[in-house]
């Protein structure tokens, strides 16, 4: 008798267990305030973004993982805070990315188009950048984004003055 109130004590047990790590860690789920950004492309063309800030440690970890869906003409963007050799990988992350690699002044400094979802394969800037913006899979060739062009708004300082 003892075995069968054993059994559904361990059982409810456990499903507290688990229903209180499922609290945590909604709990826990990082926000990310929202504000508008600006591509230029070499060709004089403008793309109007809307990107969720990706600023504090706990937001940059978390990034877009567990994402199902992002609008056509949203991103995120990372501000590291300082000017470094980024790595970025795609570890529990649903959604197909493009990541744009910026500099300090907004210049896009390297690009790596469609990350894979779920991939921990290492996604590296090659090279010392102060941001990263991720966007969909299929945005850089859908809009013609190259090495060189330029990011404005959400913090980027403009190296040329305004545009």
């Amino acid at each position: 008798m003892f075995g069968i109130f054993g059994t559904v004590a361990r059982s409810a047990v456990a499903a507290l267990f688990l229903f209180f790590v499922l609290a945590i860690s909604v709990a826990a789920e990082v926000s990310f305030a929202k504000d508008k950004l600006r591509l230029i492309t070499a060709n004089g063309r403008t793309h109007d973004l809307t990107v969720e800030l990706a600023i504090e440690p706990d937001q940059r970890e978390q990034g877009l993982m567990y994402r199902r869906q992002m609008a056509v003409d949203h991103g995120m963007l990372f501000d590291f805070g300082e000017t470094r050799r980024v790595i970025m990988w795609m570890k529990n992350t649903y959604l197909p990315l493009d990541m744009l690699f910026i500099a300090e002044d907004g210049t896009v400094r390297t690009i790596h188009e469609n990350a894979v979802p779920f991939s921990e394969a290492i996604i590296d800037s090659r090279e010392p950048v102060a941001f990263v913006l991720e966007l969909n899979a299929g945005t850089v060739k859908r809009l013609g984004i190259q090495p060189g062009d330029r990011v404005r708004g959400s913090g980027i300082p403009a190296a040329d003055g305004p545009q």
